[in-house]
């Protein structure tokens, strides 16, 4: 197994942003979901994008927004990737030109399967803990031994944390793993000590 890679998520200050670069984070999420306690404005993103240096994803959030709203984020900054968390079409999710992952929940039977042949062309299939129609970074944990990777790179969420994370790669696997409340002091506010900690962790296993 190739060392698995880390997004930390949910990132609302430079601070932040600049801590989980220099503990070694792979990708770092910004959420432009409105109901979201962690979304920004169009300008604090931009500002957050632009201080993200090279070889570091800048990955984008969102849920069941317009195309237009999308767009409108895609004009002010350069993201590497979308992530979607919504009910949104397979066609929906390509029309913007970048590769995107697919956010699902576990509530049906083979949920793997069916998203890897709905969205046959995402980069990824992401795994999270929330309701349907919910958010991630809620810190509930899934029940790993359900999990079973598919043909898509793998992206395991949901109730991660600097204690939990070794065991979970060691079982699921994934081709990466993604966390926002696990590794935050107060919702949006991130702890930096743990951001190193779970990224080391994270990585030891191989």
């Amino acid at each position: 197994m190739s060392q698995v890679r880390v997004k930390i998520c949910g990132l609302t200050r430079r601070q932040d942003v600049s801590a989980a670069v220099k503990s070694g984070a792979d990708a770092l999420g910004f959420v432009f979901v409105p109901r979201s306690s962690r979304c920004l404005s169009i300008e604090k993103a931009k500002t957050l994008v632009e201080s993200v240096p090279a070889f570091v994803s800048r990955v984008g959030l969102f849920q069941n927004q317009e195309a237009s709203q999308i767009q409108q984020v895609l004009d002010q900054m350069a993201l590497s990737m979308l992530q979607f968390h919504g009910d949104e079409e397979p066609d929906f999710c390509r029309q913007f030109g970048l590769p995107y992952i697919k956010a699902i929940n576990l509530k049906s039977p083979d949920p793997i399967a069916l998203a890897e042949r709905r969205y046959p062309d995402a980069a990824g299939i992401l795994v999270d803990s929330h309701e349907t129609g919910g958010l991630g970074g809620t810190g509930k944990t899934l029940n790993w031994t359900e999990i079973k990777a598919g043909q898509l790179p793998l992206i395991l969420a949901g109730g991660l944390n600097p204690e939990n994370i070794s065991r979970a790669v060691r079982m699921v696997r994934p081709w990466a793993v993604d966390v926002s409340s696990g590794v935050e002091l107060s919702p949006a506010i991130k702890d930096h000590d743990a951001i190193q900690k779970f990224i080391q962790e994270a990585k030891r296993e191989q």
